[in-house]
């Protein structure tokens, strides 16, 4: 990471820090958990990879097993913490009901569902192509968020409500997006099979398909229980089934 990631990193562990503690003040009971889940790290990094096992291991033996995998990731490639701040950040500037990380960093499965997969996609681009899938299915089973580990996903995503996702081999997915629930992203049958590719700043309403080898492109809107098959120009709204085109900015209706 540089230096001006780690700092930023090191801002928000400590807001989340100073957060938990206020908590402890005011709820003892609820302040035991945080301390066993926050205040007793050193580090997001750490936290992270505890939570990861807490969430998807069923006992101790496969949480401290998912854990160790996660941690291992974080410490051969910071990149995977500095994308998990950046998701972090990202809902606390996307979500109005929430006022700083603690929250979603604890609560929200999506979150802990995204960063699941960035360890996945690290094990399966480093040749450990079963334990990716065992994540996979794991977060599949338990968070109901199955994201294939080959697929390519930027920083600064948001899985809103994070029920029914799944996003399958190969798609590629930009910089701050944001997926609501019961979003399908995927192939279609033609052969040879493609899967989307979706630009950035992409909101993709809930209960929408994306299938095939498309394009979203940046900035642009996926209406709820939309299905798309073709490509969305940047900017544009897509809504309905089949998909038709709407709110285009002047060059994209033209064309």
């Amino acid at each position: 990471m540089t230096p001006a990631v780690t700092a930023t990193n090191d801002r928000l562990w400590q807001k989340i820090r100073d957060e938990a503690q206020r908590a402890v003040a005011s709820d003892p009971v609820f302040g035991k958990s945080l301390a066993e889940t926050i205040l007793v790290h050193e580090s997001l990094a750490a936290t992270l990879a505890d939570l990861i096992g807490r969430r998807l291991g069923g006992n101790l033996a496969e949480q401290a097993r998912f854990a160790a995998f996660a941690r291992n990731a974080f410490h051969a490639s910071p990149e995977l913490i500095e994308a998990a701040g950046c998701d972090l950040l990202a809902i606390v500037r996307s979500d109005p009901a929430i006022s700083g990380p603690l929250a979603p960093l604890l609560h929200f499965k999506g979150y802990v569902a995204l960063q699941a997969w960035r360890v996945s996609n690290w094990l399966w681009r480093h040749d450990q192509r079963d334990a990716a899938l065992l994540f996979q299915n794991e977060a599949s089973n338990v968070l109901q968020v199955s994201i294939h580990p080959a697929a390519s996903i930027g920083a600064s995503v948001y899985l809103d409500h994070a029920t029914g996702i799944v996003i399958g081999a190969d798609v590629v997915i930009g910089d701050e997006v944001t997926i609501l629930q019961n979003v399908s992203i995927g192939r279609n049958d033609e052969l040879p099979p493609r899967s989307p590719r979706i630009g950035r700043h992409v909101f993709i309403g809930a209960g929408a398909t994306i299938l095939g080898d498309i394009r979203i492109g940046d900035f642009a809107r996926i209406g709820a229980d939309t299905v798309v098959t073709s490509d969305v120009p940047g900017g544009c709204t897509a809504v309905g089934n089949p998909a038709r085109l709407t709110n285009c900015p002047e060059p994209a209706s033209a064309a």
